[in-house]
């Protein structure tokens, strides 16, 4: 049992989180409707915003506004203590405006929609009244040495917000994931690939495509061969995908293209497979005489390995038990998250503790209202866990 929490408390929390439910329930239609897609800075700054005014209004604290080159994010501290527990969330979408039109906020059925239903918007609002529940039954002091980050790139690579975590969840005992559960079942995430993103410029010479095509080097050709070339990279044995995706290239149909490029996503489960890749990647020669090849990105993050969950998770199901929920299930996914970067600093790393639905970055995105209570109460026990002496 923690020093913040005793058996009776513990035992409360669940009833506690379903007292909660509406206003949780409110409050996530509220942050669903100011959409935050993650390239419209001024939208992702309207919502960090509300968001901060928000975490006011249910912690009685207003958090810090931190922009790093245009991207705004935000830091709540509590307490005077080193940080000993950060607790991440995003809250930026992949959906641009105007989506809102289409898929509304709604609650039928116990399946709530709307964009970042899933990912990870009701994760974010659970994380705020977990915190909320162990203010009012310990106090102040029961939040000392708890850190709270939402940023706002998360859906983009975290570029800007990567560092900013990093430095704030610094020689933390543990680091708590708000993101989507894996899927209906509601596993947390115990495993996480590391990412590599690219972006292959050719560089060519434009000519006449009728009159003189023998004058110009095609970058459209050499993108061709580069495709194939870079599709050959990944090592199925290992886990390891490289994947082009994005094309583009050219600019009228009567002239040799003078520029092409394509985007590379690269998903790893060790750095060693990220190391290998990037120096393939890099390592790649033009086929097309004349042409050249200008390679961006690189290593985005690093992999999230099982040792960085074991233990938490395995604390996890002692305190569901303690709770009486259901123990959690845990899997090894593909996609990564912020947690990556915690996880690769060493800091004991669980994931996954948000929403139990489906359909992250699709039309079918959903959240399931009926897993919303236990899981909160989970997540608040978990902290206090890790905030005890």
């Amino acid at each position: 049992m923690t020093a913040h929490l005793d058996s009776a408390v513990l035992s409360s929390l669940v009833p506690t989180a379903e007292s909660r439910l509406p206003q949780m329930l409110a409050d996530l239609e509220r942050v669903i409707s100011v959409e935050t897609p993650s390239h419209d800075l001024a939208a992702v700054a309207a919502g960090a915003a509300d968001f901060a005014a928000l975490i006011a209004e249910r912690l009685g604290a207003t958090p810090e506004t931190v922009v790093v080159d245009g991207v705004t994010h935000l830091r709540l501290r509590f307490g005077s203590a080193p940080v000993r527990v950060a607790v991440l969330c995003h809250q930026d979408t992949v959906w641009p405006v105007g989506t809102l039109e289409r898929i509304p906020f709604s609650h039928e059925d116990g399946v709530i929609r709307g964009p970042g239903s899933f990912d990870m918007l009701t994760g974010a609002i659970m994380a705020i009244h977990a915190i909320a529940m162990l203010q009012e039954h310990g106090g102040p002091e029961a939040l000392d040495g708890l850190t709270l980050l939402v940023t706002g790139d998360e859906e983009v690579g975290s570029l800007t917000g990567s560092d900013f975590l990093r430095a704030e969840s610094a020689g933390a005992r543990a680091a708590f994931v708000l993101e989507a559960s894996a899927g209906e079942a509601g596993a947390l995430k115990l495993a996480r690939k590391g990412t590599s993103i690219y972006t292959l410029v050719i560089h060519g010479h434009a000519a006449h495509a009728g009159l003189e095509p023998e004058k110009g080097v095609n970058a459209g050709l050499e993108l061709a061969h580069l495709l194939q070339q870079v599709a050959t990279l990944g090592d199925p044995a290992l886990g390891t995908t490289v994947t082009p995706t994005l094309l583009s290239g050219g600019t009228t149909t009567n002239t040799v293209p003078a520029q092409a490029q394509f985007d590379v996503d690269v998903r790893a489960k060790s750095l060693a497979e990220q190391e290998r890749v990037d120096a393939a990647i890099r390592a790649l020669t033009p086929t097309v005489e004349g042409a050249r090849i200008e390679v961006r990105g690189g290593i985005n993050r690093p992999p999230m390995e099982r040792s960085a969950s074991e233990g938490l998770f395995a604390r996890a199901g002692e305190l569901a038990a303690e709770l009486g929920i259901d123990a959690p299930v845990g899997v090894e996914v593909g996609g990564a998250s912020d947690g990556n970067f915690t996880a690769g600093d060493g800091i004991p790393t669980l994931d996954g503790l948000g929403a139990v639905g489906d359909g992250a970055h699709a039309e079918h995105e959903h959240a399931l209202s009926a897993h919303i209570a236990p899981r909160t109460a989970l997540l608040a026990a978990l902290l206090a866990d890790q905030l005890a002496d």
